[in-house]
């Protein structure tokens, strides 16, 4: 059976998005999107579930370059051995370096809102915890297609250096919270005395107006402070 073909305007209709997005999104993702006779793009069923998948990555935080490496480095789509970007699983490198490396990169690449300031702790935990397990199952899996035993051992070894990470993350989070709380407060208790002291300033001004006038309405009369 013939694959349906879509037009662009038909895939992001069903994606939910502009048509001018998928294009952007083939660009910087780095995506191979099939052409016709004619040199014009079609877009088929795997396609399709594709940026639907990436719509969901970038509706939880994730920014392109986490996307692309994922893409890339993922699991099998639609289960013909081949990932998300067309590369086959055999094909990707198995070296402890490597692995440590791509690790590394996709710590660096961790979404905007798991570090902004204002950002749920709750919620940033789960992320960090969605995006610890997904890249552990890349890893894992990558690792296991070519050499069972040494995905197993890696897999431990980057879990290990992932969790460390990804605490390092939440702690600085945490101390950015703490820090930006200190400030608030600092800013209040200024803001307080500040008010304080004009209150006292214009009270004393007051009460030597009126002694003022209290002079000048009894001359002869002697005021003991």
């Amino acid at each position: 059976m013939e694959n349906v073909r879509y037009m662009i305007s038909d895939a992001a209709n069903i994606v939910n998005v502009e048509s001018h997005v998928l294009r952007y999104w083939e660009e910087e993702l780095e995506l191979t999107i099939p052409r016709n006779e004619m040199g014009h793009r079609y877009y088929t069923e795997e396609n399709i579930a594709q940026f639907q998948k990436i719509k969901e990555w970038k509706e939880q935080g994730y920014q392109l370059k986490a996307i692309r490496m994922m893409i890339h480095s993922s699991q099998p789509a639609m289960g013909n051995g081949e990932f998300y970007g067309g590369q086959p699983a055999a094909e990707l490198q198995t070296g402890g370096n490597n692995v440590i490396q791509m690790n590394r990169e996709y710590v660096e690449t961790v979404p905007k809102p798991m570090v902004e300031k204002h950002n749920n702790p709750i919620s940033n935990t789960v992320k960090l915890e969605q995006f610890q397990s997904m890249m552990l199952n890349i890893v894992k899996q990558a690792m296991e297609e070519n050499n069972p035993a040494l995905g197993k051992e890696v897999g431990v070894q980057v879990g290990d250096r992932v969790l460390k990470e990804m605490n390092y993350l939440m702690r600085e989070q945490d101390e950015a919270e703490e820090e930006r709380f200190r400030r608030l407060d600092e800013a209040i208790r200024a803001t307080r005395k500040s008010k304080r002291f004009h209150r006292e300033k214009k009270e004393k001004k007051e009460a030597e107006k009126r002694l003022g006038k209290d002079k000048k309405l009894s001359p002869n009369l002697t005021v003991t402070e």
